[in-house]
């Protein structure tokens, strides 16, 4: 019988197996099987003689059983040891297994076999713990294509239920019937690279006779993995081209042109670059979709609000999502006050040709609400800013022009859609995010589409100072942590004390952090006495939420205790220091996100990393690297590495495995780079694929898994 990479799982390796591994590894066909690749791979080597074995030696010895016996042990003898003695004629050597009784049928006495694993000690004796035994017919001989015969044993990722051995056993029952198969690489892409075709390479990699077999097999398949991936944005990237958008050219004398005269600072040259880019991008009649990062504090509002302007003169309106009413109420009050009188249309006051910029989120008041909704329906917002609301069918724009997404890794591509899908004249798609990105991962996460990054700060921000407080090693350092806030405060300038959890019924938290209550009210009793100290988290009311946030930003409080709501977009001048409770408990990223809401005025910031970690500990040295550095990107990199691969695609949020089986977005920018060169070649010359039937399949195989949606919400 044939096998195809589409023929299931229990037809071929029987159903008790293929149980197994699909609740394990979430395998239903044969091609998941065989994608399971080896993480590593046992060279046997040469045969070793018995009496030169040494501890620690990894050995393959040819052997014959000279007694075999099984051990109780544990409470109420219901546990097995296995102990085989076997000799080559130079000496003896025990073989321990635990739980496999069964053994004693296998290796009766006489019986000759291979034995291979690594030589450890018990009292004194070299043993060999848990070998992998192979029998040898009576001639001595060992065939070719036996495990042991090819001279490596492939080691996969297995479960208690499931060994590695038993696993290649099912790989073996699939290779042996595979049928013909068809390669999603492109036969020229192959040539071109020297990549064997995909059969040669699934032998090679599941059953290779030589190292070098392997890792051409590993390279083949690194390299198809990034090549798909890059073909699905390809393809994404020809599609967008496609579309049509309606073009919003600059208009001489408008709200961009007034709004950039009246600027209270000099733009960078990042930002001025960056700010002509989007604008020529907005003149065109298919849609712009373009990502915009940037350091912290590195001025991107200022780039979007440019942008808005823009699409507003030409007679558009635009809308910037944002992924919390916290965040959003601060873009559409920093955006108010940076165009002060451009933002008065229709009112007292307002500028010749003035726009509105109205705020729409899910906790508007009736009245309120209603004249978002007109103004927005009708065309006089010229901006909305808002939540998940925006996105509601009854939310109408009169002509939306520009979709400014900022954090969109909070986001869910389909969240996007529902904006960008309402008509067949597209807007154009402005994607931000504050969270530097690697070139790898930006090429790898956000592939179709087009990167700007802003990497200069503005003229004027002074420098963040990090300390590290180890409050275990050194308590007298926390008390003076709290000396500098007060020092701070007497000083005019206002703190953030950020903690990881509220203590509000969060039974299932971890006890052994600080909370946001315990804090507020400890700060309140103790070294901040007497200051005006706020509180602020995600469960509070929407309107006590925007209350304390206003209290802040207008220093009506002195310190705001508050969770990570204030990790992106939060911007007040005057907040100049930082104690950030249990730092270890955050992400690299992260810590570099919260403390870039200091230090955004005049004044240098300072933000204290409090810890009960080890200095030493891989918590301890990861602060301590957060402390070291200020560039975002050079952190994100060590952010990516330190993280599992699969976290970085999304694959914890969608609760799947990664796509990724051997492409690391870090560590390979060339395999990514050349892959996506070869995607767009590809796509130039066969947008639909209709040449290459088995990408096709490989693509829509890819873009129907829940991993293609995640890998836009990193």
């Amino acid at each position: 019988m044939q096998v195809e990479p589409s023929s299931r799982l229990r037809s071929v390796v029987g159903d008790k197996t293929a149980k197994v591994l699909e609740s394990a590894f979430d395998m239903t066909v044969v091609d998941d099987l065989l994608r399971h690749y080896p993480r590593r791979y046992a060279d046997i080597g040469q045969l070793t003689d018995l009496s030169h074995l040494r501890p620690g030696q990894h050995v393959t010895i040819m052997a014959r059983v000279v007694s075999a016996k099984n051990y109780s042990f544990g409470p109420g003898g219901r546990r097995t040891r296995t102990e085989v003695v076997v000799t080559d004629g130079t000496g003896r050597l025990t073989l321990t297994f635990f739980q496999q009784a069964w053994r004693l049928k296998t290796m009766t006495e006489g019986k000759v076999g291979l034995f291979a694993g690594e030589v450890g000690e018990f009292r004194g004796s070299l043993q060999l713990t848990h070998p992998d035994f192979e029998p040898v017919d009576g001639s001595g001989e060992i065939s070719e294509d036996s495990r042991l015969g090819r001279g490596i044993i492939p080691l996969y990722r297995a479960t208690a239920k499931l060994a590695s051995w038993r696993i290649e056993q099912s790989v073996a029952l699939c290779l042996d019937g595979l049928a013909p198969l068809d390669d999603p690489l492109p036969e020229d892409v192959r040539t071109q690279r020297g990549l064997t075709d995909v059969r040669t390479a699934l032998e090679e990699i599941h059953r290779p006779r030589a190292k070098e077999q392997w890792q051409r097999a590993r390279d083949r398949f690194r390299f198809e993995e990034a090549f798909v991936l890059q073909t699905v944005f390809a393809q994404r990237r020809h599609a967008l081209e496609r579309d049509t958008a309606t073009a919003r050219p600059p208009v001489g004398g408008g709200l961009r042109e007034r709004f950039t005269e009246r600027l209270p600072f000099v733009l960078t040259a990042g930002q001025k670059e960056i700010a002509d880019v989007i604008g020529a991008d907005l003149e065109q009649t298919h849609p712009m979709h373009r990502l915009l990062q940037g350091e912290v504090g590195s001025g991107k509002t200022v780039v979007a609000l440019l942008a808005m302007l823009q699409v507003v003169d030409a007679g558009g309106q635009a809308a910037l999502l944002a992924p919390t009413e916290v965040l959003a109420s601060q873009h559409h009050r920093a955006i108010t006050a940076l165009l002060g009188d451009l933002a008065q249309g229709g009112m007292l006051g307002g500028a010749d040709d003035a726009t509105r910029v109205q705020l729409l989120t899910g906790s508007l008041g009736a009245k309120a609400r209603k004249e978002a909704l007109a103004d927005a329906a009708s065309g006089d917002a010229g901006i909305v800013v808002g939540t998940h609301a925006l996105i509601q069918e009854h939310v109408q724009f009169a002509d939306l022009g520009l979709l400014v997404v900022d954090e969109q890794h909070r986001f869910g591509v389909e969240q996007r859609s529902a904006l960008v899908d309402r008509s067949d004249v597209k807007p154009h798609v402005l994607v931000m995010t504050a969270t530097p990105i690697p070139r790898t991962v930006a090429m790898t996460v956000f592939g179709d589409l087009e990167t700007s990054t802003l990497r200069e700060l503005p003229a004027g921000r002074k420098p963040i100072q990090t300390t590290v407080v180890p409050a275990a090693e050194r308590p007298a350092w926390m008390d003076r942590a709290w000396q500098r806030v007060r020092e701070e405060v007497d000083g005019g300038s206002q703190a953030y004390v950020v903690v990881s959890r509220i203590g509000v019924a969060e039974e299932s938290e971890d006890k052994e952090t600080r909370s946001l209550l315990d804090v507020h009210a400890e700060l309140a009793a103790g070294p901040l006495a007497g200051l005006r100290i706020g509180m602020l988290h995600g469960r509070l009311p929407s309107d006590e939420k925007d209350a304390t946030m206003n209290a802040f930003a207008a220093g009506e409080l002195d310190v705001l205790v508050a969770t990570t709501v204030v990790e992106v977009g939060v911007d007040v001048p005057n907040a100049t220091v930082m104690v950030v409770m249990d730092a270890d408990r955050f992400g690299v990223s992260q810590l570099h996100q919260l403390r870039g809401r200091v230090g955004r005025g005049s004044e240098p910031g300072l933000c204290l990393l409090v810890t009960m970690s080890d200095p030493d500990s891989p918590a301890g040295e990861r602060l301590a690297a957060v402390a070291a550095s200020t560039d975002g990107f050079e952190l994100s990199r060590l952010d990516v590495e330190l993280r599992h691969e699969g976290d970085v695609l999304g694959a914890r949020q969608s609760g799947v495995r990664s796509s990724l089986r051997l492409l690391s977005v870090v560590r390979h920018e060339d395999v990514i780079t050349d892959a996506r060169d070869a995607a767009q070649t590809v796509v130039a010359a066969d947008p639909t694929l209709a040449d290459h039937p088995a990408l096709a399949a490989a693509v829509h195989a890819l873009e129907e898994t829940e991993q293609a949606d995640y890998l836009e919400r990193t």
